[in-house]
């Protein structure tokens, strides 16, 4: 995908990553491709330091410096596998097949070819940095949280599809009820918007956990209810 050049001073730096604009720039996501063959994320955490856990990995990212990444709905955004922190000191140990029961570490071959194929494809020129490049379908089962603090209840929402805009952010896309005029609902319906940008949204979780959670599964309600009061 080719993008009119910015002018970055290398100088500057964001406060929160500690890298130039510059750097930030060309990390940003330009094209996704959905995982559609089960890859797993493995990550680990300080408390269990015998143990590997494993997440579903929803898309496969290129960044406009040509790295390709694995992606996961992580905590309250979509974050890369590499870069997943987790709140008990969890670290990215790798990807999974499943299949094959194999750990690699690089993006496979296939999907790289693919994104670089449809980047250079697809030559979108974008005028906004909330112009929209591409919207996924959610194939992972995502679901919201979102935590009313005047009533003090919580909500489950499911994640319809994944927003790609020109400036490299990546929204999960949730249905307004109010606005809905057919069903279903598939990406780009004018009734979606982004949970991140909801004051209610708390964290995004898999369909594992979502289903204890509506099972009102006892740990699952109890370790839902202080990630909400901590956040």
């Amino acid at each position: 995908m080719k993008t009119p050049a910015k002018s970055h001073n290398d100088n500057v730096v964001d406060f929160f990553s500690g890298k130039s604009y510059r750097e930030l720039h060309d990390e940003r996501f330009i094209r996704l491709s959905p995982e559609l063959d089960g890859l797993e994320m493995l990550y680990s955490n300080e408390s269990n330091p015998d143990k590997l856990f494993s997440l579903k990995i929803l898309a496969w990212g290129l960044r406009a410096n040509g790295e390709v990444v694995g992606l996961v709905p992580w905590l309250n955004d979509i974050v890369a596998c590499t870069e997943v922190f987790d709140p008990l000191n969890g670290q990215w140990e790798g990807y999974y097949d499943v299949g094959i029961d194999e750990v690699f570490f690089d993006a496979p071959i296939h999907k790289i070819i693919e994104l670089e194929t449809a980047a250079e494809y697809y030559e979108l020129e974008c005028d906004n940095d909330d112009d929209v490049v591409q919207e996924l379908p959610d194939t992972i089962g995502t679901h919201a949280v979102l935590a009313n603090e005047t009533t003090h209840q919580l909500t489950l929402v499911e994640v319809v599809s994944w927003r790609l805009l020109h400036d490299g952010n990546i929204y999960g896309m949730l249905t307004d009820a109010d606005k809905v005029s057919s069903t279903p609902v598939l990406p780009g319906d004018k009734c979606l918007y982004p949970a991140q940008l909801n004051d209610e949204f708390r964290y995004f979780f898999q369909h594992q956990i979502a289903n204890k959670i509506k099972a009102e599964d006892p740990e699952a309600l109890a370790a839902i209810s202080i990630l909400v009061e901590e956040n």
